[in-house]
């Protein structure tokens, strides 16, 4: 009886641990997201004007102004809250509904995300982040057991081309150094961003109207739930833009799509709830 006792209150211990708000990872990303904002410059009182943006390829001042970044104030970060986002563990692997959080800074080409779901009812969380050209992705389950905990080369090249990526969403990224642009053709702008010894690439494509639909790098590697490293050539596509309420033009919904010799996989299916500028 009082061995039935010890494991139904360990059961209970158990259960509010799982529920409670507090956990290593998301403090982790937390105190790193912190550290980040304290050392960013205040731009609030400076504005973006279309010489900011003369050097850059026609495709880029095109979408700057289409999309409402003229006139506005500069930012020193953003945030991107996605919830609900259908998000698969590799071709075989089941799927997951996921919430994640992501921070991209400017002075440096930093980045944070932070992962939250459940499996068969116990937390899973991720922590993908790229500090000082130093890149890492970690995934624990029960906020305490840890699956995987990638870092090295190929990882930093994977986080930093992620920051190109969404680079365009943060303009005040592009007025940095760190990052170059080419112009291939009216809607096509090669990307390239070197900090710290660490260089990554990738092109963006462009519609009629200049909103950027889509961005593909092969320098994006893929970490098997084995281990293994695979490099897969990596589409992010966005798409459905719309108005907000304080003027900028962004996209609702972004895919991440790994292109396999054999067709194309949908991993990450979300839609953006906002992104917010400080």
């Amino acid at each position: 009886m009082v061995i039935l006792l010890a494991i139904v209150v360990l059961i209970g211990i158990i259960l509010v641990y799982f529920n409670i708000p507090y956990s290593p990872v998301k403090q982790s990303f937390n105190n790193k997201v912190n550290a980040a904002i304290a050392k960013q410059p205040d731009l609030s009182s400076e504005k973006f004007t279309k010489e900011d943006f003369a050097h850059l390829p026609l495709p880029v001042q095109k979408y700057m102004e289409h999309c409402g970044y003229i006139g506005k104030p500069k930012m020193s970060y953003m945030k991107i809250p996605f919830y609900d986002v259908d998000f698969m563990q590799g071709r075989e692997g089941e799927k997951l509904v996921i919430d994640y959080t992501q921070y991209d800074f400017v002075k440096a080409p930093d980045r944070y995300a932070l992962i939250e779901s459940r499996m068969m009812g116990i937390p899973f969380e991720g922590l993908d982040s790229f500090t000082d050209g130093v890149g890492g992705m970690k995934g624990t389950l029960a906020k305490s057991i840890t699956l995987f905990n990638e870092t090295g080369t190929d990882m930093d090249k994977a986080c930093l081309v992620t920051y190109l990526a969404e680079s365009l969403f943060i303009p005040t990224s592009l007025l940095q150094g760190y990052i170059t642009l080419e112009e291939i053709d009216d809607y096509h702008v090669k990307g390239i961003i070197s900090y710290n010894g660490v260089k990554a690439e990738g092109i963006f494509t462009f519609n009629e109207k200049y909103e950027m639909i889509s961005f593909e790098t092969n320098d994006r590697v893929e970490m098997g739930t084995n281990g293994n490293i695979e490099y897969v050539p990596w589409l992010a596509i966005c798409k459905d833009y719309e108005k907000n309420e304080n003027g900028y033009i962004h996209p609702t919904v972004f895919q991440g799509v790994r292109r396999y010799d054999n067709g194309d996989f949908l991993y990450f299916d979300g839609k953006l709830e906002g992104i917010e500028y400080r």
